[in-house]
Parts: structure tokens; C-alpha cells; sequence
């Protein structure tokens, strides 16, 4: 790498208006200095509050006992509202669409039993082909279950296990890239929806790919599924806290999301959900319940009849993990004081400028798989490893470079606007043109 691209991220940096949120949080080290830390897409770096706010509860629960739940200095019993106002702005949706709780795929079950309601015409499930795993087993396992109930019965024989994996194949629409390319286009997303629309009960996509770290359109997919009749839902791991989102405004139907990644609230870190506002008051929808989710007035009346809070809150279970939500709090403090406008500009010039220095290493034994347009993506970029080998990203490892690497040949690295530099970006690439000329 040049002195050039050097003095370049010293400018960048002096000019980052947000650089100064890197000292909120604490920096793993390696060998003594702090490491190149690009796996916020998989585990966000610990804000420096959060000891604190864990602290607080601890001591509320070490001198109050149960009394905490009304008499804590925030009182248990609603702690959880306490996050709606900044998981709303956060989502771009209304407070009473959304609610912490539980976790991603518990939250996604949770949603299907609600809005994936198959019938002999209306069935399918449309995901991306390369889709997390977790997506994949939890749509397979709704289409099974209804199969299971007799409601859908396209199969010869029940008890036949290739007739089950037919059935599964024929209710699951997976979109895959043209040949020869790595991620899909809008309007191949758009035409499949338009063509199999009639079949389609549910489209389930996430907001950005974890694997090619594209970001798909939302607000067009929305559209196009309901003009077709479909539900639409989006498991938001890898785009909550990384690009800017309006799912109310798109019209969304349901979404999900994690918090231990970009929303940095600490390892199996309580989730969020969405649920539309159209949605809010129809209780005749089905649901799995529990006694959280009951009309808060008469909750603790424990009567036998359920009556679901109107919202995202109707769809709860049971009372929320006090020290994840904490966790989860001192995080969302920061997202509020910066905003995600600003973390979203600051992250286009990172990626940028990280893809512009792998360019500058011009070997072919790398390629971004990520797409280039801004709009495309997070602040991931998937750099493809030809021939899968690993070896690369195991020697940038021990060089103290803490990236994940992706069966079958993907390093993935993730420059998070909160707390990574210019610096980082550049120290990165330089170590990535050593090891492929070493």
C-alpha cells in the first residue's frame, strides 16, 4: 500500500465527524494493540456503559428482591418500553409496531404462526437460496407442520419420506442469482413474485444477505408481494443498526431482528420485532400466547380468558431478561445521540474507501461479491477467496485482523461506522496485500 492511501486515512479520520464515538466502546486487543476488530456483522464490540447499566440491576435486585419489578431505579415491570421510542427510530416504524423480546428465530416462528397461513391455493414460501441456515430450517419446519396437520396434502403419501421432501420443494420458491453472478437483481426478485404470485402466501427475505452482504429493496419487494396478495416479512439481523429502514413507511407486513450485531447488546442478546399498525388490532389473527402479551390492566388479574396488548407487545410471551434489555439500553443511547443518517454516511465513505484499497491490491485470487452501488449494501464487503483457500484468512488472523470467514471460500469484513477509523481500514488492507505477496 502507498503513503498515499496512508496520509488518506489520517484526513478521513481527522475530517470523521463521529470518530470520537470509538472511545464508547471497548476494543479487543491483539499483541498488546488494539486489533482490526470487522466482525460487528457477527458480535458487536461491548459498549463501555453497559457494565453500569447491568450494575444497576444487579443492585436493585441485591437490596429490593422482587420489589424491584415497581421500586428499581427503572422499574422492571416496564422496562421494556422503555426501548420502544429508540428500537421505532432505529426501524423506522411507530412505537406501538415494535417490541424486544425473545430471540430472532423464536420471534420469526412467533410471526409465521401469524401471518403464514397457507391454504390448497395460497402455500408457498419465497427465500433467498443462499438465506441463513436458521431462516431455511425455520420455513421448512413451518411448511412440515401444516403438512404435518393434513391442512396441505400435495404429497401421494404422508408417510412417505420423498414424498415429504417433494412437498417441501413444491411450497418453497428459493431465488438464486443469474449463472455466473453472485447476487440477485431486483427485477428477477420482482418478476418470480409477479409470476408466482397467485401461490404465494409468504415472502420471507432478509433485509441484507449475511453471506454476499447485499442489501435487497425492501419498499419494491413490498409492493410487488401485495399487489400479488402475499404477506411480506424480513429478518433484519444483518440490517438493523447498519442501513437506514422504514419499515412502516414501506408498508412491511412483519420483521425481525437480532440485537448482538450492529445493535452491539452483547452475546444471545434479547431481539426486537415489527408488526405492521394494520395488523395492531386484529385479534383474530392466530397466535402462540403468553401471559406478557395479555392486556396489561387485567394482567395480573390471571384470568383464564388471553387478551392480546394491541401491537407488537400482543405478540409477547413471557417477561423479558432485565440484564439483556439494560445491555440492549446503553447501546440504543448511542444510536440515539448519533443517529442513523449519520452512521449511514459515515459507513458508505468507510466501505468505500476499504473497496477502492482492495482494488489497489488488484490479485486475482480476491473479488468482492458484495455489490458496488451504495445502496446495495451495508458496511459489509464479501471478499471471495479463489480456489477456497482458507489459508489468507489465517494468516491475517495472526496478524491480528478479527474478520469471519464464510463456507466455502468468503472472508467477510464489516467496517462498523460506530466505533472502526479510516485507520482500521487501511492497516487492514495493507496486511491483506502482505499476506497474498508473502
Amino acid at each position: 500500500m502507498t503513503n498515499q492511501n496512508d496520509l488518506n486515512s489520517a484526513a478521513l479520520d481527522a475530517a470523521d465527524t463521529l470518530r470520537s464515538f470509538r472511545e464508547r466502546f471497548h476494543m479487543p486487543k491483539h499483541n498488546g494493540n488494539e486489533a482490526i476488530y470487522f466482525t460487528g456483522n457477527s458480535l458487536g464490540l461491548q459498549p463501555k456503559t453497559v457494565r453500569s447499566f447491568i450494575e444497576q440491576e444487579l443492585k436493585d435486585w441485591e437490596t429490593l428482591g422482587v420489589e424491584g419489578h415497581v421500586h428499581a431505579k427503572n422499574p422492571w415491570l416496564p422496562y421494556h418500553e422503555v426501548l420502544t421510542e429508540s428500537l421505532a427510530r432505529l426501524v423506522g416504524a411507530k412505537p406501538i409496531e415494535v417490541v424486544a423480546m425473545n430471540s430472532l428465530t423464536t420471534n420469526l416462528h412467533l410471526l409465521m404462526v401469524s401471518f403464514y397461513r397457507p391454504t390448497a391455493e395460497r402455500y408457498k414460501i419465497v427465500i433467498e437460496k443462499g438465506a441463513f441456515p436458521s431462516d431455511q430450517y425455520a420455513v421448512e419446519s413451518q411448511i412440515k407442520f401444516h403438512q404435518a396437520s393434513g391442512k396441505l396434502q400435495f404429497a401421494e403419501s404422508l408417510n412417505d419420506e420423498d414424498n415429504k421432501l417433494k412437498f417441501v420443494g413444491h411450497s418453497l420458491i428459493e431465488l438464486s442469482p443469474r449463472e455466473g453472478e453472485t447476487t440477485l437483481r431486483t427485477e428477477d426478485i420482482l418478476e418470480t413474485i409477479d409470476r408466482e404470485g397467485d401461490s404465494i402466501a409468504l415472502i420471507l427475505l432478509g433485509g441484507v444477505n449475511y453471506y454476499t452482504g447485499q442489501a435487497f429493496d425492501m419498499r419494491a419487494i413490498t409492493e410487488a408481494g401485495h399487489k400479488k396478495g402475499c404477506i411480506v416479512g424480513f429478518d433484519l439481523a444483518h440490517a438493523a443498526g447498519n442501513i437506514e429502514l422504514k419499515l412502516h413507511d414501506w408498508n412491511v407486513d412483519f420483521a425481525a431482528w437480532c440485537s448482538y450485531k450492529y445493535l452491539n447488546a452483547g452475546p444471545g442478546a434479547i431481539a426486537g420485532a415489527f408488526v405492521h399498525e394494520r395488523h395492531s388490532k386484529n385479534f383474530d389473527l392466530p397466535r402462540f400466547a403468553g401471559w406478557w402479551g395479555h392486556d396489561k390492566e387485567t394482567r395480573f388479574l390471571m384470568g383464564p380468558e388471553f387478551r392480546p396488548i394491541a401491537g407488537a407487545e400482543g405478540w409477547q410471551l413471557s417477561n423479558p431478561p432485565i440484564f439483556q434489555l439494560a445491555a440492549l439500553r446503553a447501546s440504543l443511547e448511542i444510536f440515539d445521540e448519533v443517529g442513523m443518517p449519520a452512521l449511514r454516511e459515515k459507513s458508505e465513505k468507510l466501505t468505500a474507501y476499504l473497496e477502492s484499497l482492495l482494488k489497489d491490491i488488484d490479485d486475482d485470487r480476491i473479488s468482492v461479491i458484495t455489490p458496488a452501488d451504495p445502496k446495495d449494501r451495508g458496511c459489509q464487503l464479501s471478499i471471495r477467496v479463489r480456489d477456497a483457500d482458507k489459508n489468507l484468512f489465517d494468516t491475517i488472523t495472526e496478524r491480528g485482523v478479527i474478520a469471519d470467514w464464510r463456507e466455502p471460500d468468503v472472508i467477510r469484513v464489516a467496517p462498523v461506522p460506530l466505533y472502526n477509523s479510516f485507520e482500521d481500514v487501511y492497516r487492514f488492507a495493507r496486511i491483506l496485500s502482505e499476506c497474498l505477496n508473502s
